[in-house]
């Protein structure tokens, strides 16, 4: 039997360099193909702009292309973003964004713009090179004298015989990466044969990756994503309108997948997309995720509808056998109930692999190994799972299904779903997860004695309980409400004591205090479901007050090094500063051991969890992220200029800026920041406080600081923003270069494309990016006299100084701190590392 599958999926956004010259040659007859490239196109295709077909004597080179009669794709050679090597492939032709769907010479590419399409003498589309040599082919077995090639406006590139018609090859039966409208996946059981997707190897290498996507046709018509032919991603059953596994995707859903067997052993399932005008597709990632994208003609770019896997739960078989899998639960892998892990110990430390086994035999599994008799097993519904994989396929109705599985001692769970029937399954169930909402029911086949035990226990729960609440109840009642009101006041005199100490400048009528309680009720007892992040100083909670307000609070750990003079130190700066590029203190927590500041809540979290994530990162395209940098430099030339307290942050680092809903930044965590006096300029440190690869080379080295110590980091910064790179993820062995080195070495190579992240480079926006990559290595020069203050950043960027000064060779930071391992060691330098700061603050 075969299945196959039309689909419409989602190509990923590449850029490219690409020459099109609007100039054809004349074309004879086809001559030998000789060294020199002259020779070569003597006597090539006079081709026009309106022409979608190559007939048997004719030929395209580098230069040239077709495009299909609607004019929806184009067909010719390109170059993949940072690569110099040469491919035949289709891409959209109308749209801004270059997007490649199909590639033909993924395994050879050419290395030089030699290379011609023609049709052979055998009919069989090829692509030579320079020397005519076969770098691909369509490899029809079949010989014919006149055949042409057509490039469809489904982007279907199809070669067929000119007089009868008949189809000899076609590109959708040989996809790439991508899946479009009318396209078709497929497996035949009887001829073996295979029409799938296969990833890239990278963005800059379209050679065949680790990933692939098709049908798996042994039993019920399944999707599946093989990570180098072993399972890592499955859609679960289809029964005529859904896939069983991704019950979310009701948009796609909502279009039309229909069935049909042919009777012949293949069953074909199609897919209708209605708005084709958006160029709705998928596309299969480098690193095996699926994406469902569509165009959006307002942004001029692509719009991510749908993302597989979503979590770690999609990802196949994460808890193994008879484990079930829940992303919302901590941690996320649970045994099914009657059953526990198979190594303890293992599974304690989140090592999941050896899945869970059954705690009591089945009924019949006993009487097949002894005499004894004991109740018939039971059934446990679970509800809203993803049904577990091997499923087998009954021929019962709905009355008869449990039936079947109970007379059969290897039958482990049953389910019965409308479109499909009823379904059986035997050995271990694998890829369990639970759903939030939507998923399927099923029903797990457990010894009567597993029933028996939840009926007593539950009977001794009620008992223990009743008893209890009886005799404790009035003693504990009068005893709380004594205490509570004597805490209440303790707190209330401890809370003012200490703000009065560290606070005198701030008034406490300006700054509400809030209550542990108030904060453990708003964040659901700091529960781990509600933590945002984690910081230097300690983790980050999402909250919600009574009134509905949503809040971030961070709570100070005991282990995180940080005094409470540094917390007090925040406190007296935030309360202090108002901007709309600061993030705004709503109040403090001093009780017991208890240090927390209350954030106003960002939903975007901090700008290294987008700016640095190859998924997320998307979001963010030039015009966000030139935003997000003005936006930065307003709110530091607050601190350092315009505020009444003149103020060096000394660790401004991606993680402390935070997005709001608009995405505009917010810079945060002032408790290693210092105010200056009216009349200093610079001051020294005894102890250097900061992060790895920001902090300047004068206060690493000798301990000073001031405002281009911050203008330092935020050059560092600018830059990571740019690239869409860590500055700690560049390294290079021999002489420590870190991203502001390779900023540098390519700059002076006249090459900012390859340091620019490839999701926002356009060309254009070219000048600004290239300005910003000039401002930053300004921001990053050695001597702090060199880089220029905040406000003649801003006026570079804002294009008031139109000549901007070359900059010097920028601070090495990587290569320097590694020369001062011992310094590091002897505790006179505090830096962190993984962008989480680690320091010691001297009083103010």
């Amino acid at each position: 039997m075969g299945i196959s599958i039309f689909w419409v999926v989602k190509q990923r956004h590449r850029e490219s360099e690409f020459i099109v010259l609007n100039q054809y040659f004349g074309i004879g007859m086809m001559c030998l193909v000789v060294v020199y490239r002259e020779v070569l196109c003597c006597f090539c295709l006079n081709l026009t702009v309106a022409i979608d077909t190559i007939r048997s004597s004719q030929s395209i080179n580098d230069t040239e292309y077709i495009i299909s009669n609607g004019s929806a794709f184009k067909l010719g050679f390109f170059s993949p973003a940072n690569s110099t090597n040469r491919y035949l492939g289709i891409w959209y032709n109308n749209i801004s964004v270059f997007t490649v769907i199909w590639v033909a010479n993924r395994q050879k590419p050419l290395k030089d713009s030699s290379g011609i399409l023609t049709i052979s003498k055998e009919g069989n589309l090829v692509v030579l090179n320079g020397q005519a040599e076969i770098f691909w082919s369509s490899n029809v077995s079949n010989s014919v004298t006149n055949s042409s090639a057509t490039l469809g406006d489904f982007g279907n590139l199809v070669l067929q015989v000119d007089t009868t018609g008949l189809v000899l090859w076609e590109s959708f039966q040989h996809p790439s990466d991508s899946f479009l409208p009318k396209m078709k996946l497929s497996t035949n059981l009887r001829t073996d044969q295979r029409a799938q997707l296969t990833s890239w190897k990278s963005p800059s290498d379209p050679s065949i990756g680790s990933f692939s996507l098709g049908i798996d046709a042994l039993n019920i018509p399944e999707v599946f994503v093989w990570k180098e032919g072993h399972p890592y991603w499955r859609s679960g059953p289809w029964n005529g309108q859904v896939f069983l596994g991704i019950p979310n995707w009701n948009p796609v859903y909502r279009t039309r997948f229909t069935v049909v067997d042919d009777k012949q052993g293949a069953v074909f399932e199609t897919f209708t997309e209605s708005d084709v005008l958006h160029l709705p597709h998928f596309v299969l990632g480098s690193q095996g995720n699926v994406v469902r994208t569509y165009w959006d003609d307002g942004k001029k770019d692509w719009e991510v509808v749908h993302l597989i896997p979503e979590d770690e739960c999609d990802v196949y078989g994460t808890c193994n056998a008879f484990g079930n899998c829940d992303s919302l639960s901590s941690p996320i892998c649970s045994c099914l109930r009657g059953f526990e892990p198979k190594i303890i110990k293992e599974w304690n430390r989140g090592n999941w692999t050896g899945g869970c086994v059954r705690r009591t035999p089945l009924q019949c599994e006993r009487m097949n190994n002894s005499i004894e008799e004991g109740k018939a097993d039971g059934f446990l519904k679970l509800e809203k799972i993803k049904v577990p994989d091997f499923a087998e396929c009954l021929n019962v109705n709905k009355e008869d299904c449990q039936k079947q599985c109970l007379e059969k001692c290897s039958c482990v769970a049953y389910g019965y779903y409308t479109g499909i029937g009823c379904l059986s399954w035997s050995g271990n169930l694998i890829d369990l997860r639970q759903f939030s909402v939507g998923g399927s029911d099923i029903y797990i086949r457990l010894a009567n004695l597993e029933f028996e035990k939840e009926r007593n226990l539950k009977v001794i729960i009620t008992i223990t309980v009743t008893i209890g609440a009886i005799a404790i109840a009035s003693t504990a009642f009068f005893f709380w409400r004594w205490m509570a009101k004597k805490k209440r006041a303790m707190k209330s005199k401890s809370n003012e004591s200490l703000l009065f100490d560290y606070l005198n400048d701030v008034k406490l009528q300006e700054l509400p205090i809030f209550n542990l309680e108030e904060l453990a009720t708003a964040t659901n007892n700091f529960d781990l479901a509600n933590k945002l992040g984690q910081g230097g100083y300690g983790p980050v909670y999402k909250g919600k007050l009574q009134n509905g307000q949503e809040i971030a609070v961070k709570r100070l750990s005991r282990a995180s090094g940080q005094g409470l003079e540094e917390f007090m130190n925040e406190v007296a700066l935030i309360s202090k500063l108002q901007h709309r590029n600061l993030v705004r203190l709503l109040g403090c927590c001093v009780e017991e051991e208890e240090k927390i500041l209350i954030y106003e809540y960002m939903p975007n979290k901090s700008l290294d969890a987008i700016v640095f994530d190859p998924i997320h990162q998307k979001l963010l395209n030039w015009r966000k992220r030139f935003n997000i940098i003005e936006g930065i430099c307003r709110g530091l030339l607050y601190l350092h200029r315009d505020s009444r307290l003149k103020i060096i942050h000394r660790d401004l680092k991606a993680s402390n800026i935070l997005l709001d809903q608009e995405l505009n930044p917010k810079i945060s965590d002032f408790g290693m920041a210092r105010i200056f006096g009216g009349n200093e300029d610079q001051v020294k440190t005894k102890r250097v406080v900061g992060t790895y690869g920001y902090m300047s080379p004068e206060y690493a080295m000798r301990g000073l600081f001031s405002d281009k110590s911050d203008v330092f980091s935020f050059g560092v910064l600018l830059l990571e923003i740019v690239s869409g790179r860590r500055n700690t993820s560049i390294r290079d062995e021999e002489q420590y270069l870190g991203l502001v080195g390779l900023a540098w070495k390519l700059w002076n190579d006249d090459n900012n494309k390859a340091l620019v992240d490839p999701a926002i480079w356009d060309p254009c926006s070219q000048m600004d990016i290239s300005k910003c990559v000039h401002v930053g290595l300004l921001c990053v020069q050695e001597l702090a006299r060199d880089r220029p203050n905040v406000s003649t950043v801003i006026s570079m960027l804002k294009s008031e100084i139109l000549d901007l000064p070359t900059p010097k060779q920028p601070a090495f930071m990587e290569r320097q701190i590694a020369s001062n391992i011992e310094l590091v060691q002897q505790g006179q330098i505090r830096f962190s590392i993984c962008d989480v700061t680690i320091s010691t603050v001297n009083g103010r």
